[in-house]
């Protein structure tokens, strides 16, 4: 027996926290009946559906790293009819979801997969996994405003930050939404372009915008 919203995370229909909020929504159904008790237990043989479509769990786990473009939503779907990271995917074959985000108007290293085990342990604060960050500003960052940066501007202070000219390399691990935006914010920095370049020791590569490549379970980013 499994717990439903473990059970849906395995089965790669979305993560831990995102398969809660459909139970929650009333779009999940086990053996024709609607459930909304987050301690529901299935076995195999129960029939699960979400959104009207039969769940079945895939023995495969994928793992995909994206560069994603600005101009395009971190989500499986997006109501506005928004171009999202499932559309640059062709012939992936499976359903994944991404792990974490990148806001619209940013670039850079994204993951994919349909592991939500995974997608937990990498995404939970606990984790303390470095995320790196090219940033273009609007003018050179003054000695005060770098200082800033390096005290954390807010947050907890970066694990790296280096400057050079109108770009910033900065180094994070705590990963709250649009971070490093606000930061830069905070401390009269006008981000002109911002770019993830790494998460752990994974890094984009050789991949070009908007492309994407598939990666050894066995990667290690942590």
């Amino acid at each position: 027996m499994t717990r439903i919203n473990k059970f849906l995370a395995e089965c790669g229909v979305a993560s831990r926290r995102s398969a809660e909020d459909l139970i929650r929504a009333g779009k999940v159904t086990v053996n024709d009946e609607v459930v909304t008790d987050l301690a529901t237990q299935i076995c195999e043989t129960d029939k699960v559906v979400v959104d009207g479509k039969p769940v079945a769990c895939q023995t495969k786990k994928v793992y995909i790293a994206l560069y994603k473009p600005a101009g395009v939503v971190t989500t499986c779907d997006d109501q506005f009819g928004r171009k999202t990271v499932l559309d640059l995917l062709e012939g992936v074959g499976v359903r994944v979801f991404p792990v974490g985000r990148l806001d619209y108007d940013t670039e850079g290293l994204l993951i994919l997969t349909n592991d939500g085990e995974f997608t937990k342990k990498v995404t939970h604060p606990s984790s303390q996994i470095p995320k790196t960050y090219v940033v273009t500003t609007s003018k050179p960052a003054g000695k005060s405003q770098i200082e800033q940066l390096r005290q954390g501007a807010g947050f907890n202070p970066p694990k790296k930050l280096k400057a050079t000219n109108l770009m910033v390399e900065i180094t994070i691990t705590e990963g709250k939404n649009r971070q490093v935006r606000k930061m830069f914010e905070t401390v009269g920095l006008r981000i002109t372009h911002l770019k993830r370049i790494s998460i752990g020791s994974l890094t984009l590569g050789t991949l070009k915008v908007g492309e994407w490549r598939f990666l050894d379970p066995l990667f290690l980013i942590l």
